[in-house]
């Protein structure tokens, strides 16, 4: 069964590097996306992008070519999580599992970006440090919020377990991108028929210093899943600082989902 591989935001497939290859060396079939404007796509944010939509559509082109009566495994990370909804919501049965790795998680009741709102109150101090510009679409008189995360950022909040060769790379490798949070706002929960209906595994990184572990587990209450793990020592980016405990959840949840 296909394993699609999705980063979170600012970030591209390249962070899936060790996971991936891991997966791939035990047989198992895998594919790492870049979504729009981020990672090596060629789309800039706003001149290309500049909807919530236009940026997961990679992983919806992708989840639609799958064909008929074959089912794929989603892995998301981070703002990734938002991604694998809009997927589910819409090809349902294309979807054997859903695994959120430290990601945000919507849930049926409220719009996406409820999720946020509650984010932000309880860790307001984390968006002190970073850096939310408003550009004008082109073509438009609409605005859409825009941030890149800085290396000092990345250090202290996403990177903090993983090595200086990982951080490296990263502070090398993020691109600008935006929440969507205009966008976001102004949508109908995601439906049960459709997102509500797919099997969910929840992974929570321990020592997550951006999305807390306690505000992953709120997350798991506002939305129950059908299985919880936990990575211990695990920073934001799991998938760098403990790659082969992620890589063996995978494993443990393609197995048992493939059913």
């Amino acid at each position: 069964m296909r394993i699609i591989l999705v980063h979170g935001n600012c970030h591209g497939a390249w962070c899936w590097y060790k996971v991936a290859a891991m997966l791939r060396s035990q047989g198992y079939s895998v594919t790492a996306i870049d979504l729009a404007a981020c990672g090596a796509d060629p789309r800039r944010l706003p001149e290309d992008i500049s909807t919530f939509d236009d940026y997961s559509m990679p992983l919806m082109e992708l989840v639609a070519a799958v064909p008929d009566g074959e089912k794929v495994v989603l892995v998301g990370h981070m703002f990734g999580g938002l991604s694998l909804a809009s997927a589910m919501d819409a090809f349902p049965d294309k979807i054997a599992v859903a695994v959120f790795v430290a990601a945000m998680m919507p849930d049926v009741n409220h719009a996406p970006s409820y999720i946020f709102d509650q984010h932000f109150k309880q860790s307001p101090e984390l968006y002190v440090d970073i850096d939310f510009n408003s550009i004008i679409v082109p073509g438009s008189s609409e605005a859409i919020t825009v941030t890149c995360l800085d290396p000092e950022f990345l250090a202290s909040k996403l990177y903090q377990n993983c090595t200086f060769e990982d951080l490296t790379l990263a502070s090398m490798m993020v691109r600008p991108t935006s929440l969507f949070l205009e966008d976001l706002s102004k949508r109908q929960a995601f439906s049960k028929e459709g997102y509500g209906s797919v099997d969910k595994v929840y992974i929570i990184s321990g020592e997550d210093a951006s999305i807390r572990a306690d505000f992953q587990r709120w997350l798991i209450e506002n939305n129950p899943v059908n299985e919880v793990m936990e990575i211990s020592g695990a920073d934001h980016m799991a998938m760098l600082s403990k790659p082969r405990e992620l890589c063996e959840c995978i494993k443990s949840i393609v197995d048992k989902f493939a059913d």
